[in-house]
């Protein structure tokens, strides 16, 4: 191979193994949004706001995660949608890519333009605002606590995200608003969620034509600026999804399984657990929202207990499934019910 086809390869990401992207700094990516599927998403969140009669538009930068920055009216998008072989690192390290399909990415971004329109008209500064979702000066929590039958709420981003901060709250309101053919009044009639949906509509009314107060085109953190690599930028978001999570007692899987020696002969449930994991850890993120990384730190614990305690299967196959995917749904729920779900990085 000659040198110059080195060098090419080299600066294709699809040449490198997972070791030589994560041994490289994010800076060093040479990635963009144009000419890629995000930059078509975003003139599709442009054409929302059209339609609505809404003039601004939010302007959108590579960063390392989701966020829209405190008086910034813009976008910051996580680098790996901008390149599949990016997005395959991603679900290897983390089990997931946040925003990685089209309906979940629409989602997310207006989420975030709900943030923007926020910063850029002000709108938090308003009593009324304030009145209808509460104290923003409030603390942003680590931490909180959702209620996942609460009907004051709209229920946009899995995880109950409008429950963690009024700003927050705002924001899923503006989304559920903004979405295309969203029938919000039907959905949330009887809610008292609904007053806030009023509100965000007859806010949106006022500011049809109008020119924003903020026009910042800066970017914040943008990728060509962060200089860590990606084994650290996955240490530190492994570490974030995993370090709190639920405990499971070795009475639960004494329950669901059996050391007795008439079962000597059954698959043990180590074995059982690791051929049912990629299907139980989506099953239950499916159902409660948590991270498929969360969940699956506690099969591990699960997996490393029913070892020690030597269990194996007592009932069929199927009606173990079945059992071990209630257990670890119980216990996420009540994870998320002690007020230890954490907020996104």
């Amino acid at each position: 191979m000659t040198k110059r086809k080195k060098r090419t390869q080299k600066g294709n990401l699809d040449f490198l193994t997972d070791d030589e992207l994560l041994d490289m700094r994010m800076c060093d990516l040479k990635i963009s949004i144009a000419g890629t599927v995000i930059e078509e998403r975003i003139e599709q969140l442009y054409d929302e706001l059209a339609e609505r009669g809404i003039p601004f538009r939010p302007h959108c930068w590579l960063s390392d995660e989701w966020f829209s920055p405190d008086g910034v009216p813009g976008i910051a998008i996580p680098f790996y949608l901008a390149h599949p072989r990016l997005m395959r690192l991603e679900r290897k390290q983390i089990l997931d890519v946040e925003g990685g399909t089209h309906e979940w990415f629409m989602k997310i971004l207006r989420h975030e333009a709900g943030h923007t329109i926020d910063t850029a008209y002000r709108l938090r500064r308003r009593k009324s605002y304030r009145e209808t979702f509460g104290r923003v000066s409030a603390p942003y929590p680590n931490y909180y606590r959702p209620k996942p039958y609460s009907r004051s709420f709209v229920q946009h981003l899995d995880m109950w995200y409008a429950q963690s901060h009024p700003v927050e709250d705002f924001a899923e309101s503006f989304a559920v608003w903004l979405r295309p053919r969203s029938r919000w009044r039907t959905q949330y009639k009887g809610w008292p969620a609904l007053k806030k949906l009023e509100y965000v509509n007859d806010v949106m009314g006022e500011l049809v034509d109008r020119k924003p107060l903020v026009t910042s085109r800066a970017h914040i953190d943008p990728l060509r600026t962060v200089r860590k690599t990606l084994r650290v930028h996955y240490e530190k978001k492994r570490a974030h999804y995993g370090l709190e999570h639920p405990n499971f007692y070795d009475r639960d899987l004494r329950r669901l399984f059996s050391d007795s020696p008439e079962h000597s002969k059954n698959m043990t449930a180590a074995a059982f657990l690791r051929r049912t994991r990629t299907e139980l850890r989506k099953s239950v993120s499916n159902w409660t929202g948590e991270y498929q990384y969360t969940i699956d730190q506690v099969l591990s614990e699960m997996l490393e207990r029913c070892r020690d305690m030597r269990l194996r299967l007592s009932l069929s196959e199927e009606e173990t499934k079945r059992d071990v995917m209630i257990l670890l749904t119980v216990q996420t729920m009540n994870f998320l019910h002690e007020g230890n779900h954490k907020v996104a990085l």
